[in-house]
């Protein structure tokens, strides 16, 4: 069952208590204002940011939070198979109808306590317009207020698409994941300046693959 959900498989695991401490470093990341929607992404694709987003909300649902993951990378994403399930209609689907009567209806709960998710959808010709729409606008608002978290498994960007730049002007703060000895500097640094040129507020960055001594299948995910 969810074979990439490390911290509902093997709780004890390295992985398992890392993605736990970055939850708690989330928590503690702002003093003034609660963060209640957090958006995941990358600089490339292949740095491993679904796994670290489902994971992610995985830990915050084992905290007795109620979360939401949404996967908005609606060109390419992969949580419909991360969660085993279909994505015949998601979040592309969605923001084509009244999102305040309808978005219940795109909502599925998973076998993890507190923990729903919404897909990603079909692809649509237009996804950067869609999340740039008011009727997103209006959905990541209504999401705010019903869940405690909100997290976004969002599309990598460098790559120019401005998926994730428009998504990180709307959420609390971003999260970069980078892969260890794969990602270049460069287009980590060229990740942290499109973000900071949009004036969001980067929460920090998650090393993904890096060595440890553990020989379990996810022991090369470390964060």
């Amino acid at each position: 069952m969810y074979q990439e959900l490390v911290l509902n498989n093997d709780p004890k695991s390295i992985i398992s208590e890392t993605i736990r401490t970055l939850r708690t470093n989330l928590q503690f990341a702002s003093v003034d204002k609660k963060i209640k929607t957090i958006l995941i992404t990358s600089s490339v694709p292949g740095e491993g940011k679904s796994f670290i987003a489902a994971n992610l909300a995985c830990a915050f649902a084992q905290s007795g939070s109620r979360v939401l993951l949404v996967d908005c990378d609606i060109r390419k994403g992969r949580q419909h198979y991360i969660f085993n399930s279909h994505n015949k209609s998601g979040l592309s689907n969605l923001l084509l109808e009244n999102v305040k009567e309808k978005y219940m209806d795109y909502i599925q709960e998973t076998r993890i306590k507190n923990l729903s998710v919404m897909f990603r959808g079909v692809t649509p010709p237009n996804p950067s317009e869609l999340l740039g729409s008011s009727k997103n606008k209006e959905l990541i608002e209504i999401l705010r207020n019903e869940y405690d978290i909100v997290i976004f498994d969002s599309a990598p960007i460098n790559g120019g698409l401005t998926d994730s730049i428009i998504m990180s002007t709307l959420v609390d703060g971003v999260v970069i994941v980078s892969s260890c000895k794969e990602t270049p500097i460069s287009l980590l640094n060229n990740t942290k300046k499109s973000l900071q040129n949009v004036n969001v507020n980067i929460l920090g960055v998650v090393l993904n693959r890096a060595s440890s001594k553990s020989k379990k299948y996810y022991g090369h995910y470390y964060g």
